[in-house]
């Protein structure tokens, strides 16, 4: 069936000349700089900073980590129906590098963030810090974070690297190589998304622990991307990009993903919340008793709207082949992907109850805009499919039955 399949020309793959994307990474990352300015000599509260950055940080950071996971696992299945949307996937994985820059923030204001352990006057009087300095030490967090950074930078520049080397020197060879390289990778990815969840939003709280969380920040990173991913190549066909080269047959697969790993974040979720509360072990169950009051609210709308109506919105199968409904789908995900990271970073710095405000808005603007400032930047690059992926012809014969 694939060999009956017309290939698109070079230009047909090209971001053109005059689209409007083109002038993002100029008006993101200045609207990125700004909004941080403002919220930080306009706010007042340093502290309050701090938190909100750190929220639009591990948010923004999953849409990047999501990226590169899909790339990974398409790598490693050998897959050929993504073959047409990889290198948009690959395009929102490249800032990672960023994230070096976009982590300084965090790095500096460490020891308001994370003073609970920081403090060593503090932590040498409670035991249960004591047991954990092993880990939970300055130096120690320092050197993990250098390690998780430099990882998923490698990881992004080396599979993208390739992928647009492949569109000039086309054959299998390339394509063996990445295969064979995602599989240390996905071990690598797996290891570094789980720590640095466990070293970034987990210690806020010390005295807290769930086996469980490292898993539960690689599920909402996930959705995330699988979400943004569809988002994103549903906002190029509107613009007339990439016209009968992705097809609904390819936005039906990556709406079974944002499905699939919807239910995937509600069942880890649920599986954290059923075992905190069935053992009920204070050192467990402090976690939700800190998002009591209008956190609970929050709470509740994540059961709602991260999970019972995204689940019951794409389980049609129509829906996820018409675009609308699949755009719409995707922008309520991500929403909820973005609270969900609010509802366990926050209630640190806000212990009495929910708030959001200008600060919060200006630091998730900020962060949102860098990244899409970058990651629109890679797409100018090169094309926005990897033709001389062997398997080109294949991806676009795809058929969903």
């Amino acid at each position: 069936m694939g060999h009956h399949v017309k290939l698109p020309t070079v230009e047909e793959l090209q971001l053109p000349a005059d689209h409007p994307w083109r002038n993002v990474p100029k008006i993101g990352m200045t609207l990125g700089l700004v909004c941080f300015a403002v919220a930080w000599f306009a706010g007042g509260d340093h502290h309050q900073f701090l938190f909100a950055y750190l929220a639009a940080f591990l948010f923004t950071l999953g849409l990047a980590l999501g990226s590169l996971f899909f790339t990974l696992f398409q790598h490693a299945a050998s897959a050929g129906w993504s073959v047409v949307v990889r290198r948009t996937a690959e395009n929102l994985m490249a800032p990672l590098p960023v994230f070096i820059l976009l982590f300084l923030p965090i790095f500096f204001g460490r020891h308001e963030l994370y003073h609970h352990w920081m403090d060593l006057e503090h932590a040498k009087h409670d035991p249960i810090l004591v047991g954990k300095a092993p880990f939970l030490n300055e130096g120690f967090w320092m050197i993990r974070a250098a390690v998780y950074l430099s990882v998923w930078t490698v990881l992004s520049w080396w599979f993208r690297s390739n992928s647009v080397a492949q569109d000039t020197e086309g054959g299998e060879a390339i394509t063996r190589k990445l295969q064979v390289t995602s599989y240390p990778g996905v071990i690598a990815f797996g290891l570094t998304i789980t720590f640095a969840g466990i070293d970034w939003a987990m210690s806020l709280d010390p005295h807290w622990y769930s086996t469980m969380w490292g898993v539960y920040y690689f599920a909402n990173s996930i959705v995330s991307a699988f979400a943004l991913l569809g988002l994103t190549l549903l906002l190029l066909r509107e613009r007339g990009v990439l016209e009968g080269v992705v097809t609904k047959e390819h936005y039906h697969d990556i709406g079974k993903f944002v499905f699939a790993f919807t239910v995937f974040w509600a069942y880890i979720g649920f599986s954290q919340y059923f075992l905190i509360w069935y053992a009920n072990i204070p050192e467990e169950t402090m976690f939700y008793s800190h998002r009591g009051g209008s956190w609970s609210n929050l709470g509740a709308a994540l059961m709602v709207g991260h999970f019972a109506i995204p689940f019951l919105f794409l389980m049609g199968r129509s829906i996820k082949r018409y675009a609308p409904t699949l755009k719409a789908a995707c922008i309520w995900v991500i929403v909820f992907c973005f609270l969900d990271i609010y509802y366990v970073v926050m209630p640190t710095h806000y212990k009495y109850g929910f708030s959001f405000g200008l600060t919060e808005l200006l630091c998730l603007v900020g962060m949102v805009s860098i990244y899409a400032a970058v990651a629109t930047r890679f797409m100018a690059s090169a094309a926005l499919v990897p033709h001389g992926d062997p398997r080109l012809k294949e991806s676009l014969a795809f058929t969903n039955f």
